[in-house]
């Protein structure tokens, strides 16, 4: 069965929103209460893909899992750095799908010339902490009992990850768009 990491599209978005509902309706993992409609997960993704990339995990054309990542914050000055969010369906998790979705995103943001990513998780998440810590991220921060959900507070920590040294006078981050289809592009999506 082949197995490809490619770019999201609108076809995607009723096997993505099924992979994400149970995040919002089963656990604290999310603070939606109410998973996103079909249609609202489509334009969550063609919104992303104005500037980011969002890569899904796919199977002989099922989505197993996906990544993506957005501004951090929208002050010129975050310009550089990035947020990043990874999910896998409930049956596929532990075959390491996470860590080459990441990869390959965390690649295709160098090419893109973002410096650093961060992720958020809801505390405690185990398996999220041992994945993000992995990938290279260190915690620098929780917010406590942010968030109500399930009838409990929940705390959020903060991992960060540098991406690439940083430089004085960067250039802005460039857009996917202009490196779709390069070499580099298609090798950062290479699954391994």
């Amino acid at each position: 069965m082949p197995r490809t990491i490619r770019l999201a599209t609108g076809d995607d978005a009723a096997q993505i929103q099924a992979i994400y509902a149970p995040f919002c309706t089963d656990t604290p993992v999310s603070f939606e209460l109410e998973p996103p409609t079909v249609a609202e997960m489509g334009e969550r993704i063609f919104k992303t893909l104005e500037q980011f990339p969002w890569l899904v995990w796919d199977e002989g054309g099922e989505a197993l899992g996906y990544v993506y990542a957005r501004p951090f914050r929208e002050r010129p000055a975050y310009q550089w750095s990035t947020e990043a969010t990874v999910y896998i369906r409930r049956d596929q998790r532990r075959r390491g799908l996470g860590k080459k979705l990441y990869s390959a995103l965390f690649r295709l943001l160098v090419l893109q010339g973002y410096v650093n990513v961060y992720a958020g998780i809801t505390l405690p998440n185990p398996a999220s902490v041992g994945l993000h810590e992995t990938m290279g991220f260190e915690l620098v921060g929780i917010y406590k009992g942010v968030g109500y959900k399930h009838e409990a507070w929940h705390d959020v920590g903060f991992w960060q990850r540098p991406l690439q040294p940083q430089r004085l006078q960067p250039a802005s981050p460039k857009n996917w768009h202009e490196l779709a289809g390069t070499r580099e592009w298609e090798d950062a999506l290479d699954p391994g």
